[in-house]
C-alpha cells in the first residue's frame, strides 16, 4: 500500500526558502513519476515539479514555467524521501502543495495520478 506524507509547509516572507518533504512508503521509484502539486482555492491542481526514475536508475525532471529557476526537486531512494526546495518564494506560490505518484511516466494531469498525500500549506506574504 503507497503511502505518501508531506511536511515542511509554513509561513514565509516573500522572497524567502521553504523545503517540501514527501515520505513515500510502499513505493518503488524505479519505472514511476513521483511529483508535487499545487492546489489554489477555487482552481484545479496544477503540476509543479516531477520526477520520473527510468530503469537505469537515471531520471528526469519537470518542472512548471512559473517555478523554473526557483523551485528543485529531488529524492533520496535510501530514505524514501522526495524534496522540493522552494527558493525566492512569491506571494503567488501560495497554495496548498501535494505529493502524488504514479507508476507510469510523468504526464501534467493531476486526475493521472493514483497516489496522493493529504497536502501541506504553504504561505508567502508580501
Amino acid at each position: 500500500q503507497v503511502q505518501l506524507v508531506e511536511s515542511g509547509g509554513g509561513s514565509v516572507q516573500a522572497g524567502g526558502s521553504l523545503r517540501l518533504s514527501c515520505a513515500a512508503s510502499g513505493f518503488t521509484y524505479r519505472g514511476s513519476c513521483i511529483g508535487w502539486f499545487r492546489q489554489f482555492p477555487g482552481k484545479e491542481r496544477e503540476g509543479v515539479a516531477r520526477i520520473y526514475t527510468h530503469g537505469d536508475n537515471t531520471h528526469s525532471t519537470f518542472y512548471a514555467d512559473s517555478v523554473k529557476g526557483r523551485f528543485t526537486i529531488s529524492k533520496d531512494n535510501a530514505e524514501n524521501t522526495l524534496y522540493l526546495q522552494m527558493n525566492s518564494l512569491k506571494p503567488e506560490d501560495t497554495a496548498m502543495y501535494y505529493c502524488a505518484a504514479r507508476r507510469a511516466i510523468c504526464v501534467l494531469s493531476a486526475s493521472e495520478y493514483e497516489y496522493w498525500g493529504q497536502g501541506t500549506q504553504v504561505t508567502v506574504s508580501s
